[in-house]
């Protein structure tokens, strides 16, 4: 008789540890994505009415004035947002980091207290702080200085101002904690060295501070990029699934509009991989352009 083979549990276990996540990958991500894709070439009425049309649907999202609108918003929201969301924290970040300053735990806490937030919940007070009422609180300070009262969000320069508002408070402590940390692997000798040879502290942040934080800064970059074209949330509390004249329009917004109100789920899905394209060439340049990869091999 042949002896029967013993499972070699040594080899199998790995896999075994990484299968749950190999399942829910393929189930849940990769499944839908290929699946949107097939469906951005058809015209979808139900679960079992799609028809293949071509690139029907991608003709019509490039004559879409709403996709340009919303394209158009998120640049705005990401150039904003990109301008004060990495120099800010990373200037708070140093501060926060020099010696002798007290209570850094509590500050620590206190700038991270919003993300803990829900958007959802975030969105509805600024909501209410942006009311076009005299009583609403962004035109009660207006007032004292003889200004307003200003319809926030119903006009194209005060409806992005209002976005970005509520992304700084959300996201001013979390960036902050990035470059806390980047700074805090610095080692204290290249700051010595700085100092022995007479450079100042903008010389030494300058020079020593910010190049070695480039990893930190192309993370938190890549990532506040992500979120640009993903705003959804704090618009749709803001405006519902329709802005007046797509102030608050966003690609997200658009893909909901397209599937949840008018459902045109082909061109919804048209939309989603129109998103994924533009989201992974924005960052392959950023990526390029902050020297990340070389031509060099």
């Amino acid at each position: 008789m042949q002896s029967k083979r013993k499972i070699d549990w040594q080899k199998i276990a790995p896999y075994l540890f990484v299968s749950p996540f190999i399942i829910s990958f393929l189930v849940f991500s990769l499944y839908p994505f290929i699946n949107a894709i097939i469906m951005s070439f058809q015209q979808v009425n139900g679960f079992n009415d799609a028809k293949f049309i071509g690139f029907a649907n991608y003709k019509q999202m490039f004559n879409d004035g709403d996709f340009y609108a919303a394209l158009w918003n998120v640049v705005r929201y990401g150039f904003w947002t990109i301008l004060i969301l990495i120099p800010l924290p990373m200037l708070l970040a140093y501060l926060m980091n020099q010696k002798g300053i007290p209570f850094k735990g509590f500050f620590r806490s206190v700038y991270f207290v919003p993300v803990l937030t829900s958007s959802v919940v975030a969105g509805l007070i600024f909501k209410y702080a942006f009311s076009s009422e005299k009583t609403g609180v962004f035109n009660v300070w207006l007032s004292h200085i003889g200004v307003g009262p200003v319809d926030w969000l119903n006009s194209s320069g005060t409806a992005m101002f209002a976005l970005v508002v509520i992304a700084v408070w959300r996201w001013l402590g979390v960036n902050m904690i990035y470059f806390l940390s980047g700074l805090q692997g610095i080692s204290p000798e290249l700051y010595e060295s700085a100092d022995m040879d007479g450079a100042n502290g903008f010389q030494k942040f300058w020079y020593v501070t910010i190049p070695l934080l480039k990893p930190i800064t192309i993370y938190v970059l890549t990532i506040s990029i992500m979120a640009g074209f993903s705003l959804f949330n704090e618009t749709y509390v803001y405006w519902g699934a329709q802005s007046p004249n797509n102030v608050g329009t966003t690609l997200v917004t658009l893909i909901y509009k397209a599937a949840f109100t008018n459902g045109n789920f082909g061109y919804s899905c048209t939309l989603g991989v129109a998103l994924f394209v533009i989201v992974v060439v924005v960052n392959a340049i950023q990526t390029r352009a902050m020297g990340l990869f070389s031509d060099e091999g």
